[in-house]
């Protein structure tokens, strides 16, 4: 490659179009490109956001499904404890044994019933 002399390196320059950094357009377009991609990058970050907050709700909801689920079981569980005991407790033999011990009641004697009309 040849050096360049002083007459070529003065056509480049010339021949360069020149760049208004300061003019009043140019600052215009950069603050709109700026404010495109700003606006773009927020749009993108209230996604991610949205989309981390809704995982976060489901990952609660699993928790509070399976917590109730859980309740659930065990109150069906005492629910038939409850229905056994109570079915124990309610039988005639047993109620007519408490009748007698604990009251002092005894079978009614002949006459003593009277059945209404």
């Amino acid at each position: 490659m040849a050096m360049a002399t002083a007459v070529e390196l003065e056509n480049r320059r010339v021949a360069r179009p020149k760049r208004a950094h300061n003019s009043r357009a140019a600052q215009a377009t950069r603050r709109r490109r700026h404010l495109g991609v700003s606006l773009l990058i927020a749009m993108l970050l209230g996604i991610v956001l949205v989309h981390v907050w809704l995982r976060l709700q489901v990952v609660h909801m699993g928790y509070v499904l399976a917590t109730a689920s859980k309740l659930q079981n065990r109150l069906e569980q005492e629910n038939r404890e409850l229905k056994v005991e109570l079915a124990t407790l309610t039988t005639r033999d047993r109620l007519n044994e408490m009748a007698r011990r604990r009251l002092g009641l005894a079978a009614p004697q002949k006459g003593q019933v009277i059945v209404l009309p």
